[in-house]
This record gives structure tokens, sequence and C-alpha cells, in this order.
């Protein structure tokens, strides 16, 4: 009888501190989402104020500013519900500028551009890193485990936005 009992003790010590491991797990996932979506939004935000840049540079003609002013604002300005919309935007207009070659004459104006396009490579790689621990996270909390014991407390679930998809 009392190996019975020593032995179900220890298989819900075993099952309580493996529960406790997932747990860990998942929290540890949980914050990789947010330091990757913390690094990605510092890159957005770089890149908006080097929008805003190249906006006010004298290459630039003023329609064309005025777009990518009023894009890189609304982009450093919007809440997170608004995010999207507003990086997509803001990459349409520097796709715009950027395919326009006849703007970028001076060793400045091309100098910002090279800059862009090293943020552009680096949101890309904060995106593919984002992206992959948003997946982690949202399959590791699918698992019926997860559900089962609610391992994920209170926390949401952590999503990808549409501009993902659509960076410059």
């Amino acid at each position: 009888m009392v190996e019975i009992i020593v032995t179900t003790i220890f298989l819900l010590l075993i099952a309580g501190w493996y529960l406790s491991f997932l747990a860990s797990r998942l929290d540890a996932l949980h914050h990789r989402v947010e330091t990757s979506w913390a690094h990605l939004d510092s890159l957005l935000q770089r890149r908006a104020a080097l929008a805003l840049e190249i906006a006010h540079s004298i290459a630039v003609d003023p329609a064309t500013s005025l777009v990518l002013t009023a894009a890189a604002y609304e982009a450093r300005e919007a809440n997170i519900v608004e995010r999207s919309d507003a990086e997509i935007a803001l990459s349409q207009s520097l796709r715009l500028l950027l395919a326009d070659e006849v703007h970028m004459p001076s060793g400045l104006e091309i100098e910002l551009i090279n800059s862009l396009n090293a943020l552009s490579e680096k949101i890309s790689v904060g995106i593919t890193i984002h992206t992959e621990a948003v997946q982690s996270a949202q399959l590791l909390r699918s698992k019926l485990l997860f559900k089962i014991f609610r391992l994920a407390g209170r926390a949401p679930l952590p999503m990808r936005y549409s501009f993902e998809d659509d960076i410059l």
C-alpha cells in the first residue's frame, strides 16, 4: 500500500515538473515574440524616420515629399490596430520613390537610399525572426496539453500582421 502511494506521489511530482517545464518553455517563446516585435518595431520606426529625411531632401519633388511625409508620419503615429495599413502605405510610397530614378542626383540622397536599402534588409530579417517566433508559439499553444491545463494563462495569442508580407 505504501509503495502505491509513494509511486503515485512520485508520478504526480514528475507530471507537475513536466507541466512546469512546458509552461516555462511557452513563457520563453512568448518572451521571444515580444522581443522580436520590439526589435522589428524599432526598425520600422527608424525606416519611418529615414523616409522623413528622404522626403525633406532637396532632390525630392514637393508632391512626392508630401505623400512620403504623410505616409511616414502615419506609420510612426499609428496604433497597433492601424499599424498594418500605415506600414503598407509607407512601403508603397517608398517603392514609388525608388522606382523613379530621376530624383536622386546628389551623394547625400544616394547615401539615404543606401541606408534605406540596408535597413530594409534588416527589417526583412526581423520579420523572418518575428514570424518564426509567432509560429512556434502558436504551434505550441495549439497542442492539447497546453489547452487542457491552460499553460498559456491569460497571455494573448501571438499574431502576425499583414504588413509583414508587404514590407519593402
